[in-house]
């Protein structure tokens, strides 16, 4: 029976083949955009899930109360880990780590600056990365032994084995490779080239173990690991208040500690009063619902030429009842045409998907690929496309199924007009999707935009960065006056942060003002003479520093004194650092952070032995690749162990708007897939509406109407069913956007031409659609339409 039901299928296919070729065309592309999506969702929602145990993996994080409003920071103190390993029996694992900027790796001649970290001894037992080579209770050891990855130690040593052979790090002290991790997957949220031992950092910089005496010092991250069994619900109670012991501390008796656990790191970075609630995982929520909108508008096309072409299948529905054929039979036999088609434009879907991904890959910045070794994924495709089938064919097997011999044997059914206002809601369906995708792409544009025209409050313009090490924190002085001297730089200086980030917060102990028990946490950035003139930011009060004499001194920015309430602030006191400071200066505020926020309060401290990085702004009378082949000589000169690295400025504000411009990107690029695959069911849809009343065209033309009037006849019920798309499309979508506006202090309005640009490229692309068929039509000899009556 199912023989006979596919061999029908497969000779109806062939019958008809060029609505079968449509129905193909558009169910592949559909479900290649389902796949393709779906496979991004995955790859989003595995993140860190490949770890053995992850489920016991935790961050923790500090909530603190600042004035009221509550910020939750990543960044702790050495102290709190103590506290943690010793005071919380839950806790079995505890590793205290420093992500730094990129540092220097050599052997020989081979010089890499990559990204790494130094990290406590229990890491690698608690985030189990393979290891190829090495113990991970012994690799750290020693206090100078460092782990590389398989790709790192390739690029240093060749093929030769690592192990115990010497790496020097930062030009500053030879370390030990003492073991081997393959390289880290992409789905990590870690992400890091190669390991030091904690103890390192301590043994090199004695700053850090004092930093265990106190709380206040808040600059490192912190993962747990509770024993088997244990909840976080058991912990969070006990380390909520943990700090609080530091009764003297203002920043610990404010701070309350919470644990996110490992598989929400990726999803969830939208905090809400301390509470991760959401973040990249609305818009991978938002996409999820894409994949399956644009496979049922897929579905829809094939729903609605199939009931259309009701009358050329009803005489054999009629037929094959009156020789006994049952519903169910009938039905069945619908079905299985369903399938043989999706099955057919399945396999268009996967050399579709396998075509697009390398460009998909490089617009997402991933490394998917279609897992066709996993027996999992193929059961689930399978799965899916049954499901597609049943989708797309049950109402036309149901339809079909339902005529009655004696009507149909009568030619009483007419081209499935009893389907026709069904059809009319389903084309409406269709094109309100696509036109909702087309006004979403239009504001994620606009607001993209918009932050992108937003005054930056500093000039990005020739402004470059470059890490420091220790032979250019050793040659600083030297190496300014020469870029100076020699005419490649305007200014140079030295910042703790670069131009467009802070990497440091901390609060005040006192301020004009002050009340009791109130608190104001703010970005500090430690920075050197010029500081101000390098990057372009202007006073706005008082002064700028003059070098040493100003050590005691502070410049805020004007959010940071708006969130103090200090009036007339210059030579006003502050306490900070453990010292009263006179504040000399208020500069204007700079968007360092987000582009769509409100610029961070920040206080700005002189402190020339700070030097993490560099600053320099070229020289407008040098042209760029000229300055940058002069500073290649310079900077080799004197930092000789590691190549000249370096960043624009403006390369690092655009990447703030990373996040925005990919969402941007990838709802034009679906939501102009979801306009093809509707536009290929109206063209399939025109053409049959246009097939079936040739006749009626060439009655009209014998009558006289002209190509425009029969042009309108047959196009203006199509254009209709489109603006109704743009009246119920409309609300919805300005309901949702204004929703996801709200997360932006910076945004902008909705505004009413959006949703005219959208009906116009929607009604324009409608009449292009279905001009072909209702032209061709217009202008067919009516001789040859009535030669038969």
């Amino acid at each position: 029976m199912w023989r006979n039901y596919l061999k029908t299928a497969w000779r109806n296919l062939l019958k008809n083949k060029v609505y079968s070729a449509i129905n193909v065309l558009g169910l592949a592309a559909g479900m290649a955009v389902a796949l393709l999506i779906g496979l991004w969702v995955y790859n989003e929602y595995s993140y860190d899930r490949f770890l053995p145990g992850y489920q016991q993996l935790y961050r923790v994080q500090r909530n603190f109360n600042s004035n009221g409003d509550t910020l939750t920071f990543r960044t702790t103190s050495p102290r709190l880990a103590i506290a943690l390993a010793n005071d919380i029996p839950e806790i079995e694992h505890v590793a205290i780590s420093d992500w730094m900027s990129p540092r220097g790796l050599m052997v020989g001649d081979k010089k890499l600056i990559i990204r790494g970290a130094q990290i406590g001894g229990d890491f690698l037992k608690m985030f189990r990365y393979p290891l190829i080579k090495g113990n991970p209770n012994t690799v750290f050891s020693d206090p100078y032994s460092i782990v590389l990855t398989e790709s790192t130690a390739k690029a240093l040593f060749g093929d030769a084995d690592p192990i115990n052979k010497m790496v020097r790090y930062n030009n500053q002290h030879d370390l030990k490779v003492t073991g081997l991790l393959k390289d880290i997957p992409s789905n990590s949220t870690l992400q890091f080239n190669f390991i030091v031992p904690f103890s390192y950092l301590e043994q090199i910089d004695p700053n850090v173990k004092e930093n265990r005496s106190t709380f206040d010092n808040n600059g490192y991250q912190i993962f747990v690991q509770l024993k088997p069994g244990a909840t976080l619900a058991q912990v969070a109670g006990k380390i909520r208040n943990i700090e609080h012991i530091e009764k003297g501390s203002n920043n610990a008796m404010n701070s309350y500690i919470t644990l996110q656990p490992l598989e929400r790191w990726h999803l969830y970075s939208k905090y809400v009063n301390g509470q991760d609630t959401a973040g990249f995982l609305e818009y991978v929520n938002t996409f999820t619902l894409i994949g399956v909108l644009v496979l049922l508008i897929a579905c829809i096309n094939f729903i609605n030429l199939t009931t259309a072409r009701s009358e050329k299948r009803a005489r054999e529905v009629g037929v094959r009842k009156a020789v006994g054929s049952r519903k169910k039979d009938l039905i069945l036999q619908f079905l299985a045409e369903s399938l043989v088609l999706t099955l057919i434009a399945f396999v268009f879907a996967i050399i579709f998907v396998q075509l697009a991904l390398p460009a998909f890959n490089t617009l997402t910045e991933g490394q998917l690929a279609l897992p066709v070794g996993n027996i999992g994924f193929w059961v689930l495709v399978l799965a899916g496309v049954i499901v597609t089938a049943l989708i797309a064919g049950s109402r036309p097997a149901f339809y079909l199924s339902s005529f009655q011999p004696v009507k149909v044997l009568k030619s009483s059914i007419g081209s499935g007009r009893s389907s026709s206002p069904f059809r009319k809601i389903l084309v409406v369906a269709q094109f309100s999707c696509s036109i909702a995708l087309i006004i979403s792409t239009v504001i994620i544009y606009q607001q993209v935009q918009h932050a992108k025209n937003r005054p930056s409050g500093y000039d990005l313009d020739r402004l470059v960065l470059t890490q420091s090490s220790s032979d250019l924190s050793r040659n600083y002085t030297a190496l300014k006056n020469e870029l100076i001297a020699n005419g490649i730089a305007s200014s140079v200086t030295t910042a703790s942060s670069p131009a467009t980030d802070i990497y440091w917060h901390s609060n005040l102990g006192q301020w004009p003002g002050k009340k009791a028990d109130e608190t104001v946490e703010m970005g500090i950035i430690l920075v050197s003479e010029d500081y101000f003139k390098t990057m372009g930011m202007e006073i706005a009060l008082g002064r700028d520093f003059a070098g040493l004499a100003d050590s005691n001194r502070v410049i805020f920015n004007e959010a940071a004194i708006a969130r103090l309430r200090i009036k007339d602030p210059i030579n006003q006191t502050i306490r900070w650092g453990g010292r009263a400071r006179q504040i000399t200066g208020v500069v204007k505020d700079a968007l360092m952070i987000s582009p769509f926020a409100a610029a961070d309060p920040t206080m700005f401290v002189i402190d020339p032995g700070v030097q993490d990085n560099l600053l320099y702004r070229l020289s407008p009378r040098m042209n760029p690749s000229d300055a940058l082949a002069q500073l290649t000589a310079i900077f080799n000169k004197y930092n000789p162990a590691y190549p000249y690295q370096y960043e624009f400025a403006d390369q690092g504000y655009a990447f703030k708007f990373k996040l925005e411009v990919l969402i941007g990107k990838l709802s034009a690029l679906f939501a102009g897939l979801a306009i093809f695959i509707s536009c290929l069911g109206l063209f399939g849809l025109a053409a049959y509406i246009a097939e079936q009343r040739t006749k009626e065209i060439g009655i009209r033309k014998v009558l006289g109407a002209s190509v425009s009037q029969l042009w309108l006849l047959l196009s203006q019920d199509f254009i209709v069913l489109v603006l109704i798309s743009c009246v119920i499309a409309a609300p919805v979508t300005y309901y949702y956007l204004h929703d996801w506006l709200q997360q932006y202090e910076y945004r902008i309005s909705i505004q009413p031409l959006v949703f005219l640009i959208a009906a116009v490229t929607a009604i324009v692309i409608t009449i292009i659609t279905i001009s072909f068929q209702a032209i061709k039509t217009a202008l067919a000899n009516p001789v040859k339409s009535l030669r038969t009556e």
